[in-house]
């Protein structure tokens, strides 16, 4: 089915001004200097993410530059002015002086606290662009911030040092009062720097709640002071394989990091100067083998566990001795001490019971409780966190587990399994926040392209993100108001770069604020669409290195190897026009529109851009054909095997120590790979090149549905095979036991002579751990 071109259900009205908005933004390099100071001021239709909840333009419009005065009436107001001066100094490049001044004043743009705005709405604003002034309002400074992002997008819709933007008047506030982002330090660390442009860049997206995830079974990022070991042993592990040795000597090289209290303070007051709470996490009963590391008479079994490096669910859990909790809740004090937030999220996830089956002084416990079983121990803990907490005034937040064997009496439910949880919670008088992994979890890969980086291959594009709609439909109007809001996760066990965490963030933080802020009748995800370019350039000018794929052009081949011929289809992830060449130079608004697949004679170059209106939306992509490159395919051209049924990831190598690495497609339990309809004319072997892994990963109870086929010799064979994975076996060739020098081994497969197309199946014998194969490429070698 063709999708429609994103402008297909815009307005009439509303067409003309945004390919002139487009235009104006096209800039695609990433320079934050402004354009030179124009004759004219650069029309700047509104292009404002997230959508208002009522717009209504007016005539005429209002001109902002160097020169337009800036009055605030108190202290709320000029902090707010001024943070409006920072983000059109950067965009653009207008360094506007503050003034003392009062609501009533006609000139210029007016930031007020007018207690009659938008009293309803604690968050709400109202905005008046009129052709002589702006006045911005609202009841309290939250509100009046909100406003400012507001008249800043609609003034950064154009880039230049002069624009001008439509008379309007907007009315606005957001639909949830809980608009979330979750960010994983404890699997991989980030900087106090790195954390707050997260936070600057949330605030621009209207984004109000930090979710902090601090601790985990890799790591522990709290200074404790009574309990100095969570940072100092919780703190650091040793990478898995090669990363965790350092080259020249061999001895182990820590993954380490941990925030300091008085760093933990700083980010919280940052925060909240934007308008965002951070609401940290303390994952208990399991997710705790970094504090078993540290102190190893908290766990179950009293063993001492290293910090994980693998990934995926863990066994260790708490004790519930009495001495336990004293230290539970004596970090909880550290914690509560250091985030003064409303809620505090205590995990309560995947907690596998196996520990506490296995421990006789639990078992004891569970007897002298009257406890029945290991589900029900686990809402006794949850209970008694929950009881601690409300004492010192404050409110437990875990993941949907915590509903199992019963919630306690005040808890919020993060329901992260599907709405399924939420939708129980809230029908039991529960306060939800929404934030379901198959729409939310960021980690989660954007595209189909080879460019993503490692993650989870599960896609959650763009429109999934925009599309989730967080009142389930089967709750009644009483039961929907425990809905508090939204929130997606960052999970950052395969993103060890802040560039890789600001490209699973960026773009899509924008649909998710569209989500939790615009009334649900207001969405339109081809108006979103439309608007989205504008958010690009803003993006650059802040530094955010978002991503590139959702822009980038695809290609697939066809190709008739005997015609000497190839058939080219082009693709944009999220349905942009594509305008491309085909003699070597990068398109622009003038060349071709792709409608149809390109058929040529080879070789052939394509380059291919997606464009809204006249503005390429990212750099060319250049896809090549030639007859040898018809001949060979890497690791991201491949398929997943069919009914494998078994985990499939993209992971990166383990080497080197440094820079970058290689990124492979692999179903971890069951290495397979198809070339589907491979052209065997002529072919008298093929050339596989393999890498190799560690396997890193626990998965508790899901280990022993791990199925591989079984070795024949001591490392494993090259199983492949014609006609698909059920197919004529075409080879099976031993292993070695390691790789060649550089890390790769060349397997040669002889082939008899055949014709026409074929499935090629490469299979890895053998079981997975605790090093796995992968496949890096195959060569088709000709007779």
């Amino acid at each position: 089915m063709t999708r429609p071109r994103p402008f297909a259900r815009l307005p009439a009205w509303l067409l003309p001004g945004v390919l002139v908005l487009l235009a104006a933004c096209g800039r695609q390099g990433t320079e934050t200097a402004p354009s030179p100071l124009p004759a004219e001021a650069v029309v700047a239709k509104p292009a404002l993410i997230p959508a208002p909840m009522r717009m209504e333009q007016r005539e005429g419009s209002f001109r902002f530059d160097a020169a337009t005065p800036i009055f605030a009436a108190d202290a709320a107001a000029r902090r707010v002015a001024a943070r409006f001066a920072e983000m059109m100094a950067a965009t653009n490049g207008v360094e506007g002086g503050i003034r003392d001044g009062s609501g009533d004043a006609r000139e210029g743009i007016v930031f007020a606290i007018d207690p009659e705005a938008s009293a309803d709405a604690p968050e709400g604003y109202v905005l008046d662009v009129t052709p002589t002034h702006v006045r911005v309002a609202a009841s309290n400074e939250r509100g009046l911030f909100y406003g400012a992002v507001t008249l800043w997008q609609l003034l950064s819709s154009a880039q230049g040092q002069a624009v001008r933007t439509p008379a309007l008047h907007i009315e606005d506030a957001p639909r949830f009062g809980w608009r979330g982002l979750m960010l994983d330090s404890a699997r991989h660390f980030q900087s106090i720097d790195e954390i707050k442009q997260l936070l600057d860049a949330m605030a621009r997206h209207k984004l109000n709640t930090f979710h902090w995830h601090l601790t985990d079974d890799q790591g522990w990022r709290i200074e404790s002071l009574k309990y100095p070991r969570l940072h100092e042993v919780g703190g650091c592990r040793i990478p898995a394989g090669e990363a965790g040795l350092e080259p020249r000597t061999g001895e182990p090289r820590p993954y380490c990091g941990y925030y300091t209290q008085d760093q933990i303070r700083d980010v919280v007051a940052y925060a909240a100067e934007r308008h965002i709470t951070v609401v940290p996490e303390f994952d208990m009963p399991g997710h705790v083998q970094a504090v078993v590391a540290a102190y190893p008479q908290y766990g179950s079994l009293g063993d001492t566990p290293p910090v994980s490096n693998e990934w995926g669910v863990h066994p260790y859990l708490f004790n519930v001795d009495e001495d336990t909790f004293g230290f539970i809740e004596d970090v909880l004090d550290e914690i509560l001490a250091l985030f003064p937030s409303q809620y505090i999220h205590i995990g309560g996830d995947e907690a596998v019971k196996d520990q506490w089956q296995a421990s006789a002084s639990v078992q004891a416990r569970m007897r002298e409780l009257g406890i029945a079983d290991e589900t029900a121990l686990q809402s006794w803990f949850i209970k008694r966190i929950e009881a601690y907490l409300s004492g010192k005034g404050r409110r437990l937040l875990g993941w949907d587990e915590i509903l199992d064997g019963g919630i306690a009496p005040n808890a919020t439910v993060m329901s992260w399994r599907g709405t399924e949880g939420g939708i129980a919670a809230a029908r039991s008088g529960h306060d939800v926040v929404m934030t379901p992994g198959s729409h939310l979890y960021l980690d989660f890969l954007q595209t189909a392209s080879p460019n993503e980086p490692p993650g989870r291959p599960v896609q959650v594009p763009m429109e999934k993100v925009y599309d989730f709609e967080p009142v389930p439909d089967v709750l009644t109007a009483e039961q929907g108001r425990h809905i508090l809001g939204v929130q997606a996760n960052v999970w950052t066990e395969h993103m060890r770069t802040w560039e890789r965490m600001q490209h699973a963030i960026f773009p899509r933080i924008a649909a998710l604020a569209e989500v939790a802020w615009t009334p649900a009748e207001r969405k339109d995800y081809a108006d979103f669409l439309a608007r989205l370019p504008a958010q690009l350039p803003r993006y650059r000018a802040f530094g955010i290195a978002y991503a590139q794929t959702p822009f980038e052009v695809m290609a697939t081949a066809e190709d008739d190897r005997a015609a000497g011929t190839v058939q080219v289809t082009l693709e944009n992830a999220l349905g942009y026009a594509i305008r491309y060449t085909t003699d070597g130079s990068d398109p622009d608004a003038d060349s071709p529109l792709y409608e149809a697949a390109i058929e040529a004679p080879l070789p052939l170059e394509v380059r291919a851009a997606a464009f809204a209106g006249t503005t390429a939306l990212g750099p060319a992509t250049r896809h090549a054909f030639d007859a040898g490159s018809l001949l060979s395919r890497g690791n991201a051209q491949f398929d997943t095997c069919p009914d494998t049924g078994r985990l499939l990831l993209r992971l990166e190598d383990d080497g080197p120590i440094d820079g970058d690495r290689a990124i492979y497609n692999v179903t971890i339990f069951y290495p397979c790979w198809l070339w589907q309809g491979a052209d065997l004319d002529g072919i008298g072997g093929l050339k596989v090149r393999l890498g190799r892994l560690p396997y890193y990963f626990q998965l508790a109870h899901d280990e022993p549905a791990r199925k591989f086929m079984p070795a024949e010799t001591e490392h494993g064979e090259l199983l492949v095979q014609a006609g698909g994975c059920d197919g004529d076996t075409l080879a099976r060739i031993p292993l070695p036991a390691q790789t060649d020098a550089d890390g790769f081994v060349n397997v040669d497969v002889p082939l008899e002579p055949t014709a026409g197309r074929s499935d090629l199946c490469f299979t890895v014998t053998g079981d997975t751990r605790p090093m796995m194969w992968v496949l890096d490429r195959v060569d088709l070698q000709m007779q």
